[in-house]
């Protein structure tokens, strides 16, 4: 089978880490592996959206709340809140102190259970507090919160999907993309987004470069954080570990920016 092409890899991104509506052409390993590459766009289109929404409610003569409000929402709603669930999820697994296949069956249920709903409240209202401060002090901060913390959590799925990931199960996307990328396509990849995040901090001057450049390490420092304590609980890593890594990395990205 020949290699995907760029618009492959990109169909992979879009069709499996976003609402959008876009046809995955390939469902195969050489199509997740450029899919997973490709994730951090995915992600500056969910922020970009994100940061629309938020200047479109400022520019109406909205609050800083409100608009913090939408940028937070317009994510959960691109994703049809997989993310979200995948955080709820893994909170519960994590929290029930079960063995791992007890935990990954608990994973797997319908229902969100009180571990799931607390790290979701508390989650959700950290960016939301995060995105606040950021709007309160100018729209240009909010932009950049949304579309870096966005890209950042996209990025975390690319690093969490590298080779020596495994996966705790044998079927789910958790299996069809772990270990799909190679670690140094990973490292260019992270390389990538961040001097883009410096890039576009540069614009708000030098303390907005040095915010987004370590918005983003922390970001990543916080998700493999939590990959590495998933893959030793459960034995690899499943769809829902990846929603909560990218959770884990926004939230993570949105307080850093919302510092200083």
């Amino acid at each position: 089978m020949p290699k995907p092409s760029l618009a492959d890899s990109l169909r992979f991104a879009f069709g499996t880490l976003t609402a959008l509506p876009v046809t995955v052409t390939r469902w195969d390993r050489e199509a997740a592996r450029g899919g997973m590459l490709c994730a951090p766009w995915a992600g500056l289109a969910v922020g970009a959206g994100a940061a629309l929404a938020g200047v479109a409610l400022l520019a109406s003569g909205a609050g800083p709340l409100l608009a913090a409000v939408a940028t937070a929402a317009v994510p959960a709603a691109l994703t049809r809140g997989l993310h979200l669930d995948g955080l709820a999820d893994t909170a519960d697994g994590l929290g029930s102190g079960k063995p791992a296949e007890d935990a990954l069956r608990i994973m797997k249920q319908s229902d969100i259970g009180p571990f799931g709903v607390i790290t979701l409240l508390f989650v959700l209202l950290a960016q939301v507090a995060a995105l606040f401060q950021a709007y309160d002090t100018s729209w240009a901060r909010g932009v950049l919160a949304a579309v870096v913390s966005a890209t950042a959590a996209r990025l975390a799925l690319t690093l969490a999907a590298r080779t020596g990931v495994p996966p705790a199960r044998p079927d789910g996307l958790g299996a069809a993309v772990a270990g799909t990328v190679p670690v140094r396509g990973a490292l260019l990849v992270a390389a990538a987004v961040t001097v883009a995040a410096a890039g576009a901090g540069a614009l708000l001057g030098t303390s907005g470069l040095v915010r987004a450049v370590l918005a983003v390490l922390a970001a990543c420092a916080g998700a493999e954080l939590l990959l590495r304590h998933c893959t030793r609980r459960f034995g690899g890593i499943t769809g829902d570990v990846f929603g909560g890594v990218a959770e884990t990395a926004a939230t993570t990205a949105l307080v850093v920016l919302s510092l200083g």
